[in-house]
Order: C-alpha cells, then structure tokens, then sequence
C-alpha cells in the first residue's frame, strides 16, 4: 500500500514522533484528547502504542488518521476491558504512576483483575489494544514482523514495518511496543536484533521499548539513540522507556516533549538519509520476518 499525497520527507528530512497514549486515558480512568496531542506533535510518521479500540468502534489510532489525514496500520496486542472514571479521582494525575493494570482488566490474565483500584470498580467497556504506525507522506507498508509469546507476558508483541523515500534515500520505518524486562524481553531484543539486520541500509527502530536507554543499546548493537530524554513516568519522570534509534546511513537529532495526558512522555526526531547503498531502491526491499497484514486504508 503506497500513501498518495506528497510530503516534506522528499526533501531530505523525516519528522517522526513515538507516544504511548495510555489507552487515551489518565491514571484515574479520565479520557484526553488523544487527537489534539498527536496534531500538536506533527509528524510524518507517528507510532503509537496502546491505541485502545472499543468493541465495535473506532480505535484512538484510526480517530487519530482519519481526523489528521494520515494512513494507517494498526494490529491488537490484547483484550480487555477498560474501566470507567474512578470516583476517587482528584486534580493529580492519578492515584499512583503505575501499570494500566490500574484501569484496564486484562482477559487473558486473571493475575490482573484484582489489582489496585481496579479491584474497586465494575463496568467498563470490552475492547482491543495495540500497536500503530502512521504516515502521512508517500510510503509502502513492508508487513508485520510476530514476536514469540512470553509467558509472563498477557499480551502479543509484534513490528510494524513501513519503507518511506526520504531524499535520494529510502528509509526503513519500524514500530514496536517491547514486554517489561521481568517479563522476558531480552528475548524479544534478540530477535529484533535478528529480524530487523538491514546489512547497512537505513532504518529507524521507534517505540515504547519499557527499558532505559543504556541497556537498550546493549540488546541492541548496531542502534544509535537519537533522542535522549527522560519519558516515563510523564508528571515526575525518571526514566526514557520510549526510543528512536537508528541504524546505517541516518542522522537526526530530537527531544522529549511535554505531557499530553498519558503517563508517558512522546518523542519526536527529525530524521535525514545521508546517503544509500546500491539496491536500496524501494522496489527491492522485502518484509522482514515475511509476517501479515494490518489494517489499512
């Protein structure tokens, strides 16, 4: 799938923004405009995790690209129900800087059904939450690369690739939402390392990574970091769990923004292909990992 309008990325430079939007909620349950924070971030690529998809409606993702012209891949991590509004609530951001365990009732593990405030509520609604890369400038959709189930993990995980000319250049676009260190991620890291070799070519690795940056560089040799900032938690935050890295000829530079009303903070790089090497055209670059599909439009 080719994105049809022209975009500033034929100029040489691609703007590119990595947010975990806590399902669109506070730490209290309290939805934010999930939209107005991603049009403030403008960027050509936007990879957002924890897009959350209510049974039978729209997820965040697809409000996100149908309200600011973007098109869209998206693919479920899990099920489950996110709860309402805790009566609790109060002008803090939430009652602690903890998981989305605190709102959301996981189906596939009932380990988390009776944590923290969410042993305190019923209700809520039953739907899906992802992973999505968006683009809004011309790029063809490589495919989804399926990371192995862990056990200590309830959800999936998985990569989402785009190809995207930037200059006289192609750059190789990877969204991702890495499990916890004490769920097993190192082994997740070792097969990105694998599936995502480009022998040299381009690529940009963007994403809720849930591991600080000097031991993501470890898992991941070959990666540069190209934003260095702390992310997480957004109001007080002590650690950079969300990451751009690059790889081959790429340069760029970038920041940690403000709070938009999830528990991390985004980030945004400006991105430049300094040169490509022969047969990097974008008709000779094939899916890595030869996953499936996601939904497009």
């Amino acid at each position: 799938m080719s994105a049809g309008r022209p975009g500033p990325n034929v100029g040489g430079e691609l703007s590119l923004a990595t947010f975990n939007t806590h399902l669109g909620v506070d730490g209290w349950g309290r939805p934010y405009d999930v939209v107005a924070a991603c049009r403030s971030l403008d960027a050509d690529v936007l990879v957002l995790q924890e897009s959350w998809a209510p049974d039978g409606s729209p997820s965040l993702a697809r409000r996100v690209a149908d309200d600011l012209g973007y098109d869209l891949v998206e693919e479920p991590l899990g099920q489950g129900r996110l709860l309402g509004p805790d009566p609790g609530s109060d002008d803090r951001w939430g009652p602690s800087l903890g998981p989305l365990s605190t709102i959301l009732h996981v189906d596939d593990d009932p380990r988390w059904r009776q944590r923290r405030s969410g042993a305190r509520r019923s209700g809520g609604r039953h739907g899906s939450w992802g992973l999505a890369v968006l683009v809004r400038v011309p790029a063809r959709f490589l495919g989804v690369t399926r990371l192995r189930p862990l056990r200590r993990d309830p959800v999936r995980r998985l990569v989402l690739s785009w190809e995207v000319p930037v200059g006289n250049g192609v750059l190789t676009v990877h969204g991702t939402h890495v499990s916890h260190l004490l769920q097993g991620s190192p082994v997740h890291y070792r097969e990105l390392s694998r599936a995502l070799a480009r022998g040299g070519r381009p690529a940009v690795l963007a994403g809720d990574m849930n591991l600080w940056g000097p031991a993501v560089s470890l898992q991941l040799p070959g990666w540069r970091r190209v934003v260095r900032g702390r992310t997480w938690p957004a109001t007080r935050p002590h650690s950079q769990l969300d990451h751009v890295l690059v790889s081959g000829f790429v340069t760029g530079s970038g920041a940690v923004l403000g709070p938009l009303g999830s528990d991390h903070r985004p980030v945004r790089a400006e991105l430049v292909v300094d040169d490509a090497p022969p047969g990097g055209a974008a008709g000779g670059t094939t899916a890595p990992g030869g996953g499936g599909h996601g939904t497009a439009r």
